[in-house]
C-alpha cells in the first residue's frame, strides 16, 4: 500500500509540475526568420503576395502531393482565402490574407482545424537591401493555457520549416 502511495504521488507531481510551469511561461509566440533574394522587390513581392505560389516552395503545401485545396476569391489581395485538408502532417485548416502593402507587406490569419484547433498570424515583408530584395517571414500568436508550455520549444519546431520555405522561394526565384 505504501508503494501504491508513492507512485500515485509522483504521477501527481509529473502531472502539477508542466501545469504549474505553464502558469510562468508566456502565452505569447513569435518566430523570424529571413533571407535575401537576388530579385527586385515587386518582382519578388508579387510572387510570395500570391498564396497559389506556395506550392512551389512551401514544406507545408509539399508534404501532401494528394492535399485538397481550395481557393476563395481573387490571388494576391485582401480576403483571399486557401483553405486545405490533407495528411496527418498537414491536417486541415484555412489561411486568409488579411492586409496587404503593395511592394512591402502581406499579412495572412491561419487557421488550424486538424490536427488541433489553433490561430496563428503570418507576415511576409520585403524590404530592398544590398543584393536584391530581404523576405522576412514572420509567424506569430497566443497560445492557452496549459498549451503555452511548448511556447519556448516552437522556435525549435516551426523555424527550420520557415528557413526551409526561405531558401526554396530563393531557389524558385533566382533559376
Amino acid at each position: 500500500m505504501k508503494v501504491l502511495k508513492i507512485i500515485l504521488i509522483i504521477i501527481l507531481a509529473l502531472i502539477a509540475l508542466p501545469l504549474i510551469a505553464a502558469l510562468f511561461v508566456s502565452k505569447d509566440y513569435y518566430i523570424e526568420r529571413s533571407i535575401v533574394i537576388n530579385k527586385p522587390r515587386p518582382e519578388v513581392f508579387d510572387y510570395v503576395a500570391r498564396l497559389k505560389n506556395q506550392k512551389d516552395y512551401s514544406v507545408w503545401v509539399q508534404a501532401d502531393p494528394n492535399m485538397k485545396q481550395e481557393f476563395i476569391g481573387t490571388d494576391g489581395t485582401v480576403g483571399f482565402v486557401n483553405t486545405w485538408n490533407g495528411n496527418e502532417e498537414v491536417g486541415e485548416g484555412s489561411q486568409k490574407i488579411t492586409a496587404i502593402v503593395p511592394n512591402e507587406r502581406v499579412d495572412v490569419t491561419m487557421h488550424f482545424i486538424r490536427p488541433f484547433e489553433d490561430f496563428m498570424d503570418g507576415s511576409t515583408i520585403t524590404k530592398d537591401t544590398v543584393g536584391g530584395t530581404k523576405v522576412t517571414n514572420i509567424v506569430k500568436g497566443v497560445s492557452a493555457y496549459p498549451m503555452n508550455i511548448m511556447n519556448p520549444f516552437l522556435d525549435d519546431m516551426i523555424a527550420p520549416d520557415i528557413e526551409k520555405n526561405l531558401s526554396n522561394l530563393k531557389n524558385v526565384l533566382e533559376k
